[in-house]
């Protein structure tokens, strides 16, 4: 994947999400085609933790049947680092390996969305805006 494209809307529905869910971690299952995210899917962290989130079973499968009934893929997952930089941790990179879409990470300290791919190694990858 060489770029991801999220729009302004999408953006501010994430950074709400993330101001709203913080100190926690926040997170969301993103759907769209190719490179094009068009939806997101708000998610609970179940962790409740400002250095972790998983999201359960019961909102993956939900997630999952949802995008298939709009006929969208899953091309991402999103969460937030409340306080840290946009990078993936250890254990986003371990998570990475077991789920191979777009990982976006919004740092609540910057206040600026990354996207990252896992190929032999993480590459960032540009977010273009639509």
């Amino acid at each position: 994947m060489q770029k991801i494209i999220l729009s302004e809307s999408n953006k501010k529905i994430l950074t709400e999400h993330a101001d709203k869910e913080s100190p926690n971690e926040s997170c969301a299952i993103l759907f769209g085609k190719n490179d094009l995210i068009s939806e997101v899917f708000l998610t609970k962290n179940i962790d409740e933790s400002s250095v972790n989130f998983t999201i359960s079973n019961k909102q993956l499968i939900e997630g999952y049947k949802i995008a298939e009934e709009k006929k969208l893929e899953v091309i991402g997952i999103f969460h937030s680092h409340p306080n840290s930089d946009a990078y993936p941790s250890n254990t986003d990179k371990k998570f990475m390996y077991s789920n191979p879409v777009v990982w976006i990470i919004y740092s609540c300290v910057n206040q600026n969305f990354k996207a990252y791919f896992l190929e032999s190694d993480i590459i960032e990858i540009p977010i273009q805006e639509r």
